[in-house]
């Protein structure tokens, strides 16, 4: 609890205990009742009083303090003080209330702010020196002791250990590190001390673009609180005037008590407070954007939790999205020269590759051949088709059909593979040399969340790959993928989504490693994985932090529940609202039912709205 939230809390309880004795010397008839009364008005009001005075000179005049102000100064007019202290009690134990919810919401987020390292262990004159972690530059070599925070981004130098990632990705399991192991800022060093190399500056690490995420997402709001937005600022003037048309028509046109209908207009006025959807609506979004940092699911803004709750149609990339992305070379099929020399030019000329094809090549050269892969010249990569270049003095080609017929090289001379796997023809110096089949397995919970997805209403799952016809149907097939396509180029990708986003809300799901330009052109860029990936945490929208595709699935249940939230806050607030308006101009709801219909309403709407922080149970069976 914060120290305005306890200044708030004595406050109330100090009011509550005037307003009690006030009403125990009203009906005991002792003196004091009207002095009792005012110094409880004026201690819980006070602030509120200031405020509307304060917004009044700004030119902000419809708002909750306006209303509050108007409503309980006219009751005091009316010599109805208990119920102006009444009216402004309940209306601060909502707001305190309000306050309480905001913040235990905020905890998860906060709970990821501690990411934030304080400091950077560098050597200085054989010493260790403790330096901002900002001011650390690319390449310079950090030590990490046991228990510290990794504070950039970088590659071990030295050292083994484990590393906790849960505040990162909510996974338990701590993940091993050895000398050229990738690390990212924002874990925790649980046992050896580290050199670490670093890559990044502090700026554009893992912890640096994790929090801009987490601090921005507010800024983005969905629809359901636009509409909110809007409706206060037209909703607030038209019952101002509605009140101001209920304390003067009645009494002008048929000649009615001024004191009644003035008395009705308060009430009114009190009424219809629109608190419970300002605040109610805003706060479920936040709740489910907070729950979803939780279970290690980054949400770029409301906007975004909205428009994945409507989402019908998915897509996905396949390697490293719906298959692990770990090749293995699993066949080697030379023409005319031996199987070890035709890995050996395919390696060299991967080797500046970063592609998972390329990696699982450069692995099996170095699994064969204790010494260095050839030195590669001249190198180009072709996107979409492969690479060339200049190996040992010989012009090597490696890559599929496509490059191999650009190159004068017929596909009808092209064995096939197996259709288990990706196959990578070799070429040198244009005459084909032979095939390499790379081949990678589909992850365990590819199949079980699609199954889940569609009990959340997706209709329509797609795959985009650059894989041939067979590996691409025979994952697709396993999967239950509704539709493939294969052989395509980074551009095919964005032309086949463009067509689909006309049909349906669609979202794109990659790895992050190539999928930038799908992921930002889809309603909803879904990056999976993609905490080492730059690219993918700049054109995504949603960021998984774990490599698995059921967590797509608690996205989608958190964004479901979270709207559900919503439209239950929606409807409950407005048709309470209007029935309570009706019967407080009718004279048949006093002040205390429209402390009910505003205090009241609003704090059951944010205890509603605070049921988002719960990240909903999927049942993985």
């Amino acid at each position: 609890m914060t120290k305005k939230q306890k200044k708030g809390l004595v406050r109330i309880g100090i009011t509550t205990l005037l307003y009690i004795a006030g009403i125990v010397s009203e009906h005991a008839q002792w003196p004091g009742f009207v002095w009792i009364m005012a110094a409880a008005y004026l201690l819980i009001s006070y602030d509120i009083l200031r405020k509307s005075v304060i917004n009044i000179m700004h030119g902000e005049i419809f708002d909750e303090n306006f209303l509050m102000s108007v409503a309980s100064l006219g009751a005091v007019a009316l010599g109805q003080l208990d119920e102006a202290v009444a009216v402004m009690l309940f209306y601060q134990i909502g707001e305190w209330f309000q306050s309480y919810a905001v913040s235990k919401s905020r905890k998860s987020i906060a709970a990821l702010m501690d990411i934030r390292p304080d400091y950077a262990n560098i050597v200085q004159d054989g010493k260790i020196v403790q330096v901002d972690p900002e001011d650390v530059q690319p390449g310079t070599v950090i030590v990490v002791e046991p228990g510290e925070r990794v504070p950039l981004d970088g590659v071990v130098e030295s050292g083994t250990s484990s590393l906790d990632t849960s505040a990162l990705t909510g996974e338990s399991v701590p993940r091993s590190v050895r000398p050229g192991s990738d690390v990212i800022s924002g874990c925790i060093n649980q046992s050896g001390v580290l050199y670490v190399k670093t890559t990044k500056p502090f700026g554009q690490s893992t912890v640096a673009k994790v929090l801009e995420l987490v601090e921005n997402a507010s800024d983005r709001k969905a629809p359901a609180e636009q509409f909110i937005t809007r409706f206060a600022r037209i909703y607030t003037p038209v019952v101002c005037a509605l009140a101001l048309a209920l304390a003067v028509l009645p009494p002008l046109l048929f000649q009615q008590p001024w004191t009644v209908w003035i008395y009705r207009a308060l009430t009114f006025l009190v009424i219809s407070c629109p608190c419970a959807l300002v605040i109610s609506v805003p706060l479920s979004f936040f709740g489910g954007i907070g729950g979803a940092s939780r279970a290690g699911i980054l949400v770029k803004g409301s906007t975004y939790l909205e428009a994945l709750a409507d989402v019908k149609t998915m897509v996905f990339d396949k390697t490293g999205t719906i298959t692990r992305g770990t090749f293995q070379v699993t066949e080697i099929k030379p023409a005319d020269l031996p199987a070890e020399r035709l890995l050996m030019y395919a390696a060299a000329a991967e080797q500046h590759s970063s592609h998972p094809i390329a990696q699982s090549i450069l692995r099996k050269a170095q699994e064969l051949h204790d010494a260095p892969v050839l030195t590669a010249e001249n190198v180009q990569e072709i996107p979409g088709h492969g690479v060339s270049a200049d190996v040992d003095h010989q012009h090597i080609l490696a890559g599929n059909t496509r490059l191999m017929e650009s190159q004068g090289i017929p596909a009808s001379i092209l064995p096939a593979g197996s259709g288990m796997g990706t196959v990578v023809y070799i070429a040198v110096n244009g005459v084909y040399a032979g095939m390499i089949e790379i081949s990678d397995e589909i992850k365990e919970d590819s199949a079980t969340a699609l199954t889940l997805l569609r009990r959340y209403g997706l209709k329509k799952f797609v795959m985009l790959t650059g894989d041939n016809e067979q590996v691409a149907e025979r994952v697709a097939g396993q999967t239950g993928i509704d539709e493939y396509h294969a052989s395509l180029l980074p551009q095919d990708k964005v032309e086949i989504l463009t067509r689909l986003l006309s049909q349906d809300k669609t979202a794109f799901v990659g790895d992050g490693i190539n999928d930038a330009p799908v992921l930002a052109a889809a309603d909803v860029g879904i990056a999976m994985g993609a905490l080492g990936s730059d690219a993918a945490i700049e054109a995504a929208d949603v960021v998984l932090m774990k490599d698995r595709l059921t967590q797509i699935v608690t996205a989608i249940a958190i964004a479901h529940k979270t709207l559900r939230i919503v439209r239950e806050n929606i409807v409950f607030a407005l048709g309470v609202k209007v029935l309570i308006l009706i019967l407080g101009a009718l004279g048949l709801a006093n002040m205390w039912a429209a402390v009910f219909a505003d205090v009241g309403v609003a704090f059951l709407c944010i205890l509603n709205a605070m049921r988002c922080l719960r990240v909903p149970e999927i049942p993985l069976d």
